[in-house]
């Protein structure tokens, strides 16, 4: 239900997800401006880069039917430079918009199959320190575990029928 009660609604998108519960229950969000700003900008610079470029990298290095050099290299350079990114961002400070918020519950999931986007988080120490302290959260930890216990149910990179769910979907008319 909102806050303050009244009718349920519908929030779809992870990142207005995200802000919805962090604003309903009031954590994770700072109510101070210039520090919303700061978490705000780092959940939408997930939203609209580290999320769908560390996706596409993940999808051409690991499920493309087919090896394609430019795919691979393009969203794997690509993911490299957004990790330089953080990796700054980081330098100065424990999580990305300060403190422990909705960004770094956004991007941690983006940043932890790392290998498979043919990154080396070493690389990038202040990156690398901050996925530490992220796995060590217990909450983190809890809801890893989870989605490791779901995924051992299948094997994407076989499951051609998952493959036909998440890769093979059009419009419906």
């Amino acid at each position: 239900d909102p806050p303050g009660g009244g009718k349920p609604i519908s929030v779809f998108e992870s990142g207005a997800m995200l802000v919805y519960l962090a604003e309903k229950t009031g954590k994770f969000l700072p109510k101070e401006p210039a520090a919303r700003a700061d978490t705000m900008q780092w959940l939408f610079w997930q939203m609209g880069g580290l999320g769908p470029m560390a996706g596409q990298a993940h999808h051409f290095r690991n499920y493309a039917p087919e090896k394609i050099a430019y795919g691979i290299d393009r969203y794997t350079n690509e993911v490299h430079r957004l990790y330089g990114v953080m990796n700054a961002c980081l330098e100065d400070r424990p999580f990305l918009g300060g403190e422990y918020s909705i960004a770094d519950m956004a991007s941690y999931p983006w940043v932890r199959p790392y290998k498979n986007q043919g990154q080396d988080i070493a690389e990038f120490p202040n990156l690398e320190k901050w996925y530490q302290r992220m796995h060590e959260r217990p909450a983190v930890a809890k809801a890893v575990k989870i989605g490791e216990e779901l995924r051992s149910n299948y094997n994407l990179a076989t499951d051609k029928e998952a493959q036909k769910v998440l890769f093979g979907q059009r419009a419906r008319k």
